[in-house]
This record gives C-alpha cells, structure tokens and sequence, in this order.
C-alpha cells in the first residue's frame, strides 16, 4: 500500500474558534502577555488586510489599526478545540495526530477511494471546515515534512513519486527547522528546499547541526517520520434514555442514582473522582435543564452524590415529564483506590459540609485559615478556599500564646498604670487581674503597611475582674493603649 498523509494546518485557529460564538464584521484578534509585552496571538482575515501580523506588540497594531477589537487568548481552551478538530478529522482517516499547536497530520493510506479520489477528498474536507466557521489550508503527500510544508505554503498535492520535484520551490522555513536556521540558510543564497537538496551535506551539517539534514531526509521521504496519536482522554459521562417519562422527584433520583453507579464505576476504572458534575434532564418539550455541582474532594460514592443533587431537584420543573437524563463529570482528579467502610470519618463529614455550603453559597465563600510565616498578627495567616485546600498543622511558634480572636486595633481609653490597671473598652470599665508580658513585635520594614508605621507595639495579656481574657497593646514611640484580640 502506497503512503499517503494528510496534512491539516489552521491558520487562524484561535480567532476561529472566538468568533464562532461571537461574530464580528470588524478587524478581530487575540492578544497573549508574554514577559512584559502584550502580543497579537491570533488574527482573523480583516486583520491581516489592515497590515498586523502575529507577534506584533498590541500597542503598534493599535497604532496602525485603532479600529482594533481584542480578546485575551484561552490557550487551553484553543488546544481543546484542536483536539475536537482532531475527532472530527477521524471521518477521513483512521489515525489522526496533532501536529504543533494549529495543525494536524492525518494517515490516509488506502482511504481516498471511499471519497472518490484525493482531490475529492480534501474538497469535502475544506467545505465541512468551511461550513463550521473554519479556515483550513491542506496537503497531501508520501511524507508528512513534505506535507507539513506545502500546507502552510499553499497546499496541494504531490503525486507519488514526485516528492523532490513537489517540494523543490518552497521555502526552506517549511521544513520545521526553526526561524534561526532558516535565516542562516536565506543569509547564505538557500531559500528554497531544491537549492539546499543539491548542497555537499557535511560543510551544513557542522555549521546548522545534524537537525537540518533530518528534517530534509523526512521531507524527501528517505527517513521514516511515523503518525503517533496521542490516546483519548478518557469522557467520563453517561446516559439515559427512558423508556416512559417521568416527573415525579423519587424517580429522577432513582434515575440519577443509577447513572451515578454507572459513572462511579468508569470513574473507579480510571482511579479518578469527581470534582465537579452536570446532569442535563431533557423534556419530552424539547427543553434541557442543567443541574451543576460541585465537590469540596474528588469522589465517585453515589449515594453522597446524590445527596447533594436533592435540593436542586426540588425546584426542577418537569413538565410533561423527562425523556432522557445524561450526567457528565468535567471536572476530576486522581483518586486512588482506598478502604471504605460504613462510618465516615471526620475528613470526609467536612468534604460533605463544605460541598453543601459551596453549592449554596459558592465556594469561594466557604474559607478557611492557614498559618502564614509572619510575626505581625494581621498576616499570620491566610484565608483560602475550604474546597481547594488542606488544613495545615505547624508546630507551636514560641513565645506568649496569641489569642484566638483576633480583630482591628481598636482603642482603649481611661488608661491608669503601666500595663494597665484599669481601663474603658467598648463603653465598658475594666479591672486588672493579673496582666503577662510584654512581647515586642517590630514592624516588617518590607511592608508598608499603614497601621504600624507607629513603630514597634508591646502586647500584654491582660485577666480581668469582670471575666474576659484580652490582648492589648502600647506604642513607645507615639504613647497610646489599643486592644487586638480576646482570648477564649
């Protein structure tokens, strides 16, 4: 069987994929930050008439076009939507790959019979492309360097046999040598593949490197460059169809119980759990309604799942009833095999409470502290998420323990003594009882912060008569008593 492949290249992927859900009729490009520039990633067609190129800093482009409209680039969302293309391409060919980060190379050996011909084949290819909103230039040849360069320089096909000849007039920058090669070899007379195939090879490969001579050896077919496609992530979703429709909620949480089984298992195969979850309820009218969740931990346990599904549930309008049901975790991480028994332990009672407040609430709200290195105690800790983080233990710092309530200074007046004997806070008299301390705390001269810029503070644990337990502070530097925590 003679080789053939196929090689897809989209030029403008990114601006593509952006203006399929958001047409525009005006010059459109994506922008990406790179160190402290911000450059044009993408461009559409009208762009690139007004004269802007990819790279050019944002700030020229604007200059030449101010009409300019811009997106921050999604670069994983555009490697997503390759990897849809790279499905898609699977009509053509049995084995399709990536080919860098805008194309693909596709092994179509023995399949353009089926679309009547080569030429035909990629006609169908271009109108699909064309129909979906995307710009795609192809090649085909016996070679996937020879390939590679005549798509990105105005594709075609090369006959089989005639991969010199095919290849000879385009430029040397098509062989997947890099900009600085390439402009090493147009700075010596070679620009184009034919003027370097002719050249004696060992005066090129000790000033370029043997990697030039590679790359043509693939081109011209002399060098096997196999098509290896990277496996499918795995699609961790399932459906139902059924066969009556239903409405009531006890049967939607049947139902849901049954896909969440069927997923737990997919998940378990995998070593995976869930993180976050869609379910989709189709009704008999045609209308979808989507339910989202997410996990404080990964899980795949439907019965905890399911759980958290119940109050969504309540409120689902069902119509005339719901047809089909289809659950989707797009969102999931490692999660190794693990015993189990019947009695929860604490870690996994907290997950189920914080997935029940993030639902509700979000779960950028549901927060937790952690110890942060720091002697100030304004930043002796942090605040994250309680979803995406764990709970860390340090060991006890040295020195007067520090209170576990811990506010904004706030001032303290009727002082008598040094520390205080008696004293108002908050409309209240107080009385000492037995006062500890002090610990100087100096500020941290890399911060400047505000609040200490009195200079060093000197905290006193103060017992009172009256009950509390509380922490104040004096400032040598500018005299004055303020309080910052209370003991519990």
């Amino acid at each position: 069987m003679v080789k053939r492949l196929l090689s897809i290249w989209f030029p403008r992927l990114a601006s593509d994929l952006h203006l399929r859900h958001r047409p525009g009729k005006g010059p459109f490009a994506l922008s990406h930050r790179s160190g402290n520039t911000i450059h044009l990633h993408c461009l559409n067609m009208i762009a690139e008439a007004q004269g802007l190129r990819r790279g050019m800093p944002l700030a020229d482009a604007r200059a030449i076009c101010p009409r300019l409209v811009t997106h921050p680039a999604d670069l994983p969302r555009e490697a997503a939507g390759l990897m849809a293309l790279r499905r898609f391409t699977l009509r053509y060919a049995p084995l399709v790959a990536k080919d860098g980060s805008d194309g693909l190379i596709a092994d179509i050996s023995g399949v353009p019979h089926l679309f009547g011909g080569e030429e035909a084949l990629r006609d169908d290819l271009h109108a699909r492309f064309a129909g979906a909103g995307i710009t795609v230039e192809t090649a085909i040849a016996g070679s996937r360097g020879a390939a590679f360069a005549l798509a990105r320089h105005g594709g075609g096909i090369i006959p089989d046999g005639a991969l010199k000849r095919g290849i000879a007039a385009l430029p040397v920058a098509g062989l997947r040598i890099g900009h600085e090669i390439a402009g090493g070899l147009i700075r010596l007379g070679l620009t184009r593949i034919g003027d370097l195939a002719c050249q004696p090879r060992a005066p090129l490969v000790r000033r370029f490197g043997p990697g030039l001579m590679m790359r043509l050896d693939q081109a011209l077919g002399e060098r096997s460059e196999p098509v290896a496609a990277e496996p499918e992530a795995p699609h961790f979703g399932v459906r139902m169809t059924l066969p009556e429709p239903i409405g009531l909620q006890a049967d939607v949480m049947a139902s849901l119980l049954r896909l969440l089984k069927q997923l737990g298992r997919k998940l378990a195969r995998h070593e995976m759990g869930a993180r976050r979850l869609r379910l989709e309820l189709m009704r008999v009218d045609r209308e979808t309604i989507r339910i989202e969740i997410g996990l404080a931990r990964p899980m795949r346990d439907p019965f905890r799942i399911a759980a958290l599904f119940t109050r969504k549930l309540e409120e689902v309008d069902a119509g005339f009833g719901i047809e089909a049901m289809r659950l989707h975790a797009h969102v999931t991480e490692n999660l190794p095999p693990e015993q189990i028994d019947d009695t929860p332990d604490q870690e996994d009672v907290l997950a189920d409470l914080f997935s029940r407040l993030g639902n509700r609430l979000g779960f950028q709200h549901v927060q937790r502290l952690l110890p942060a290195d720091s002697d100030i105690p304004e930043r002796s800790f942090t605040l994250s998420a309680a979803a995406y983080s764990q709970a860390e233990t340090r060991p006890l710092r040295y020195g007067p323990p520090r209170p576990v309530i811990i506010f904004p200074p706030e001032p303290v007046t009727a002082v008598s003594g040094h520390p205080p004997v008696r004293f108002r806070w908050r409309r209240r008299g107080y009385t000492t009882l037995r006062a500890t301390g002090p610990e100087r705390i100096a500020p941290e001269w890399w911060f400047d912060d505000p609040a200490w810029r009195s200079g060093i503070r000197d905290y006193w644990r103060i017992e009172t008569r009256q009950g509390p337990r509380l922490w104040l502070f004096h400032t040598p530097q500018a005299p004055a008593w303020a309080m910052q925590g209370e003991f519990a």
